[in-house]
Parts: C-alpha cells; structure tokens; sequence
C-alpha cells in the first residue's frame, strides 16, 4: 500500500478535501525510496489538492494519512508508461516492415495514439473501482 501524508482543509459529507504535504509516494526519504520528490519539487510547486473519502469522519486541519490500495500503483505505471511505449514501439516495427523508414515514423505515431487511447480506456473503466481510490487511512 502507497501511503502519504496531507491535511484536511474542508469537509463535505463523506469527502474530504486534502492538501497533500508530501509529493511522491512517500518512500522518497527512506531506504530503496526513488527519490522522486526532489523532481516534484523542481516541476510543481503548488499545493496538490485532492477530494478523498473520509469514512472515519475526520475534521477540518487534521494531519492524516492518505492511501490507495495494493498493487493500485504498480497497475498504474504500466498503464501510464508501459502501455503506451510499447504500443509506439509496436506501431513503428509494423510500420518499418511495411514500408521503411518513412512507415516506421507512421507507425510510431499511430502507435503512440493507440497507447493513449487504450490509457485514456483504462483509466475510464477503473476510475469508478474503490479499490483505485485514494481514501484516509489514519
């Protein structure tokens, strides 16, 4: 489980609006962390803000754990890098047997759509599944 840390700014029924206080997954300063928060910290400087189920019904400037569940992250990569380069790479080797140089270009580019489209399905048909949803966990 990726979990990080954010405070409550607002609450509504069953949603919380969290200010997340850390970017990453958390793990950034720990031992085999990837130290991608350094690279978050250097593109995005604005607060990240997100709604969050808040079933434990925490108030208003509370500091609170954030977690999505197992394998949730890992699923997501693969659907965000993985899919659409080797549906790139896939376009463009078809391309080049087809037509050269100039068709594995072609291909290349059809495949990158393919691979967006088939990211932009992928994260239509699991955005709804609760399992994918970030919620308080402490």
């Amino acid at each position: 489980m990726a979990d990080a840390w954010g405070t409550i700014t607002a609450v509504d029924g069953e949603q919380a609006t969290i200010r997340m206080d850390d970017v990453g997954c958390g793990r950034c300063r720990e031992p085999g962390g990837c130290g991608g928060a350094h690279f978050g910290h250097l593109l995005c400087r604005a607060p990240r803000v997100f709604q969050v189920a808040n079933p434990t019904r925490r108030g208003v400037g509370e500091r609170v754990q954030v977690g999505v569940g197992d394998g949730s992250l890992g699923r997501s990569a693969f659907h965000a890098y993985g899919v659409p380069l080797l549906a790139l790479l896939g376009g463009a080797l078809f391309g080049s047997v087809l037509a050269g140089e100039a068709g594995a270009m072609a291909g290349a580019l059809v495949g990158l759509l393919v691979g967006w489209l088939g990211l932009r399905h992928a994260q239509l048909r699991c955005s709804h599944e609760r399992r994918f949803q970030p919620s308080i966990r402490s």
